[in-house]
């Protein structure tokens, strides 16, 4: 048996902003995207062109208030190959969470508060 990842999900109240945030702060593409035919839900799946791995960001239509992320314990990351460049670009944004100087890595928040690591390549 042979398992790999496909993708992660999270929910997102506006898609419009997550979209937009996902492409400026991370330059992902959206690859494909599901509309139920009711309107109930949309899944886009957003990819970068150096992994196959996607994020699935799922807005649904009936929810009204923002997403409970408890103790937003969980994250995704993701390397990338000019660490200051990148850093420099968060901080513009505005969206920088949390920086670590010790371990040389950092955080950055989406518009529903999902948190982002970002980690200079061949690091950890």
């Amino acid at each position: 048996m042979k398992f790999s990842f496909a993708h992660n999900n999270i929910n997102v109240k506006d898609l419009d902003k997550s979209l937009a945030f996902y492409k400026e702060a991370l330059l992902l593409e959206e690859a494909h995207r599901l509309e139920d035919p009711s309107g109930a839900f949309i899944l886009v799946y957003l990819k970068s062109p150096y992994t196959a791995h996607e994020l699935e960001l799922t807005w649904l239509r009936d929810w009204d208030r923002p997403y409970n992320l408890g103790d937003n314990e969980f994250h995704l990351a993701f390397y990338v190959d000019d660490y200051e460049a990148a850093l420099k670009k968060h901080k513009e944004m505005g969206v920088v969470a949390y920086e670590n100087a010790d371990m040389g890595i950092y955080f950055i928040a989406d518009p529903d508060g999902y948190w982002t690591e970002i980690i200079p390549a061949g690091k950890y």
